[in-house]
């Protein structure tokens, strides 16, 4: 499959969107029994050949929400306490998360790793969500992705024709 190219994703994206919704809007509606293997199939081929670190668009455009989990796990990891690393890093977004105070994020090198990578964020561990049991219940999330992930608008686009609704 074709990967998209960055400069491209947005547009592609946004051109599929109206198809994805009506996609997305059926899966909802009746999702097939096999979903869950399905998508985890195809997530999995999809990053046996995507690098993140070749992209890292995720990174440098959307910051994850800190779990209070992520939060004890990572402010330990810098030999902080809580509410240290939340004054230094993070602020509460309009839905009442904690969030980064900006973006890109600020664990980002320049080599696209992340310098906390082994205690990174939950949200992080689990992006592009397209490997989540109930995958159905995410869509807007997942159109959210697409636009930001090379390889979760892959997934989609083979999700769709594996899938026809």
């Amino acid at each position: 499959m074709l990967k998209p190219n960055l400069n491209e994703l947005g547009k592609l994206a946004k051109d599929k969107h109206n198809e994805n919704k009506k996609y997305f809007d059926k899966l909802k509606k009746k999702a097939p029994k096999n979903l869950d293997y399905v998508m985890q199939d195809l997530h999995d081929n999809e990053f046996k050949r995507t690098d993140c670190l070749e992209c890292a668009n995720c990174c440098k455009t959307t910051g994850p929400l800190f779990t209070s989990v992520d939060i004890e796990r990572i402010s330990k990891h810098f030999r902080q306490k809580p509410q240290q690393f939340i004054d230094q890093y993070l602020r509460i977004d309009e839905d009442n998360d904690y969030v980064l105070q900006s973006v890109p994020c600020t664990f980002l090198e320049s080599d696209n790793k992340c310098f906390i990578y082994d205690v990174r964020p939950k949200a992080c561990r689990e992006f592009p969500h397209t490997d989540r049991k109930k995958f159905q219940q995410i869509s807007d999330l997942t159109m959210k992705n697409v636009a930001i992930c090379p390889a979760a608008y892959n997934i989609v686009e083979e999700m769709k024709k594996k899938l026809p609704l």
